[in-house]
């Protein structure tokens, strides 16, 4: 039993919020992002720092939801939202085909090299010139992320055994 200690022990020490590890599905996304503007609005955040982080939320969960049906262990995804004295911190990590890595990561590093103006006019230039599909694919969120955090994407690929890869993706929402 002395694991589920340490685990609360690291959630406390992380100052995390909220941990959810399994299948996602839109249920479960809706409960995840109920239970995290529960606790935001418990602790008094400001209704524009709300707004903020429960646009990422949105963004990454739906991102894990895109990807669930591309892999064989879509069950193994995970997210996390933690609060510091002066930010919260949102990651996620979700199994995603080893083949779509250089296409994400030149998106991301596409958002990231560009400044707020630049983001805007790429989210613009985005909905008028693509065409998205039911399951998204043109960037969008994530270039919505960039925005809305005013702080660049951090992320890693990692290999996984079956032949996927682990995407870890960590996006920061200051709290002035």
């Amino acid at each position: 039993m002395k694991y589920i200690f340490d685990l609360h022990q690291t959630m406390l020490e992380q100052n995390l919020i909220l941990v959810y590890e399994g299948e996602f599905t839109q249920e479960i996304t809706k409960s995840v992002l109920a239970m995290a503007e529960r606790n935001m609005d418990s602790s008094g955040e400001e209704s524009s720092i709300k707004r903020k982080v429960f646009n990422v939320m949105v963004e990454c969960l739906q991102n894990i939801v895109k990807h669930a049906d591309d892999v064989e262990h879509n069950h193994s995804a995970v997210f996390m939202i933690g609060k510091q004295d002066n930010e919260y911190i949102i990651v996620s990590g979700n199994p995603i085909k080893r083949d779509k890595v250089d296409g994400l990561k030149s998106k991301l590093d596409q958002i990231n090299s560009l400044d707020k103006d630049g983001l805007k006019t790429l989210y613009k230039d985005i909905i008028k010139n693509t065409e998205i599909s039911d399951k998204g694919g043109a960037g969008l969120g994530f270039v919505d992320m960039a925005r809305k955090s005013g702080r660049k994407l951090e992320y890693e690929f990692l290999d996984m055994e079956d032949g996927d890869s682990f995407f870890c993706l960590k996006s920061s929402i200051a709290r002035v």
